[in-house]
């Protein structure tokens, strides 16, 4: 199977969100950063329209996987988009059913708002065909990179689908949420940032060598 069919292996995979600029992109890519996300939504000040996502994607080498985010979007508006960018992956941040998750026909991940609680088995039944399942810290309905964080404890469950652990992490807290949750993947967007959409390259730097740390045993 390639990266895009499977992007998470046994150790803990990585992925930066809200990539706007190609200097970010490439700076991931040299920490080894495993998936980057580029934010379709019009309302988020990481937006970036779909040329500037594919323009970025095709300079990504083999196996740094793109994921292309929405927050209920019209099914024109996504078609339209995809037209455009040619993500391996699709990441839905609203209310999306699993059928308006996969009328696209590529591969997808749901985001599941934890603020407030949620029941994660019965989010993995409703999603039973995504990809995975990205624990976000905000409230249902609210944009994700807000920063806000969740109890990593909830995230211990499971699943017959990876868990992707997001929201409000940075370099100083992403080793605790790896070790409690031990996810698949973590998922970084504001943490990382000198501002919304703008990358801070020491930051990034360290989140990844905190990820790498919590992996090593003991």
């Amino acid at each position: 199977m390639t990266d895009a069919a499977a992007p998470f292996q046994s150790r803990t995979r990585i992925k930066f969100c809200g990539i706007t600029r190609w200097e970010d992109a490439e700076r991931a890519v040299a920490l080894g950063v495993d998936l980057l996300g580029f934010v379709l939504v019009p309302q988020s000040p990481r937006h970036v329209a779909p040329a500037q996502a594919e323009a970025m994607r095709r300079k990504l080498p083999p196996g740094v996987t793109s994921v292309a985010l929405f927050k209920d979007a019209a099914p024109a508006d996504v078609d339209a988009a995809l037209r455009v960018f040619q993500p391996e992956w699709l990441q839905f941040h609203g209310a999306e059913t699993a059928a308006e998750c996969a009328r696209a026909g590529r591969p997808w991940f749901k985001a599941v708002a934890m603020k407030g609680g949620v029941d994660l088995d019965q989010a993995a039944r409703r999603y039973a065909a995504a990809g995975a399942l990205l624990l976000d810290g905000h409230a249902p309905g609210a944009m994700g990179g807000s920063g806000e964080t969740f109890d990593w404890h909830s995230a211990q469950k499971r699943l017959a689908m990876p868990l992707i652990v997001a929201g409000g992490l940075h370099p100083g807290n992403v080793g605790e949420a790896v070790r409690i949750a031990r996810p698949y993947a973590v998922d970084v967007s504001s943490g990382i940032e000198a501002r919304p959409g703008i990358k801070d390259c020491g930051k990034m730097t360290d989140f990844v060598a905190a990820v790498r740390a919590a992996d090593q045993p003991g």
